[in-house]
């Protein structure tokens, strides 16, 4: 079986969500892209909020791209009436720049849908933060992703983690994929940047190409460690290979598990002759409890 560890391509490193003066980010584009570009990252997103108290911003980061590094276009998108009425939060990636404002009665499905009709990508952002709940998800339709892992929010509330609602998401049969952003605002003594990323794999470094990988789910997140390879092997096993690590995982629908631990350990196998989730997803924790999660790999 095909994973994206077994595709051509190479693997850019990314951020999927941040902020900038252009809202309520306390840095401007200009040092925004400074920061990624100075780290190693082969591309990113400042994904302003789209409100009208700060005119609608779709920031424009098309004068920093270089055959180098490159941007994606996007905004962090809302509108009212969750289910224990709070205001949605959805990062869009690959909207276009004619995106029409938040109408007043627009629902968060209705909304997600209009996104997905322009080409984006959409990811459900922080779940944990405000206590989106299951029924909340499952309105949005067929949007792409789940925050699994959001900086920002785990500085403001100790929330970071969401990959609560990935299970539920997973057990329920939704093909789902899992990001870890940062969600940087540049507050003051803020740990909200640098802490989590996805590598996207895909032949070039364009923002087509790695829309189109974000999409296929062509990707996997972290926020230390690396997943060199995933392979599912004839005869019902799954190898993984990664960076040093404390803690290999293989995940299936609720309470099926296996893993293998030890000092830092490397490579895994896992015998899935008996496995009965239609899915597997595989976690990487190393010992500093930095995690990377790979997108599930399906069965059926």
């Amino acid at each position: 079986m095909q994973t994206v560890f077994s595709k051509p391509g190479t693997f850019w490193r990314g951020n999927l969500h941040t902020h900038s003066t252009c809202s309520d980010g306390k840095w401007t584009p200009d040092a925004v892209y400074a920061l990624y570009h100075d780290n190693g990252y082969d591309f990113m997103a400042i994904t302003d909020h789209f409100k009208a108290r700060y005119g609608w911003p779709i920031t424009d980061t098309r004068q920093y791209r270089d055959p180098n590094f490159t941007t994606l276009i996007g905004a962090e998108i809302h509108t009212d009436g969750m289910e224990f009425n709070n205001g949605w939060h959805l990062v869009a990636l690959g909207l276009p720049f004619e995106f029409a404002p938040t109408q007043p009665d627009e629902t968060g499905p209705q909304l997600a849908k209009r996104a997905l009709d322009a080409g984006a990508f959409v990811i459900a952002a922080h779940p944990q933060w405000y206590a989106m709940t299951e029924n909340d998800f499952l309105s949005l339709g067929g949007i792409h992703a789940v925050e699994v892992f959001n900086a920002g929010v785990g500085h403001d509330s100790d929330t970071a983690e969401s990959t609560y609602m990935l299970d539920l998401m997973l057990a329920r049969g939704k093909r789902i994929y899992a990001c870890a952003t940062d969600d940087a605002h540049f507050n003051l003594n803020a740990r909200d940047r640098l802490m989590g990323w996805v590598k996207v794999k895909s032949e070039e470094l364009s923002p087509e190409a790695l829309l189109m990988a974000l999409k296929a789910g062509d990707f996997y997140s972290s926020t230390g460690p690396d997943i060199l390879d995933m392979e599912v092997i004839p005869g019902d096993r799954l190898y993984v290979r990664c960076s040093p690590a404390s803690h290999i995982y293989a995940l299936g629908r609720p309470i099926e598990f296996m893993s293998v631990n030890g000092d830092c350990i490397s490579e895994a196998e896992f015998d899935l002759s008996q496995w009965r989730s239609p899915y597997v997803r595989v976690l990487v924790r190393d010992e500093y409890q930095r995690k990377a999660w790979s997108n599930p790999i399906w069965f059926e």
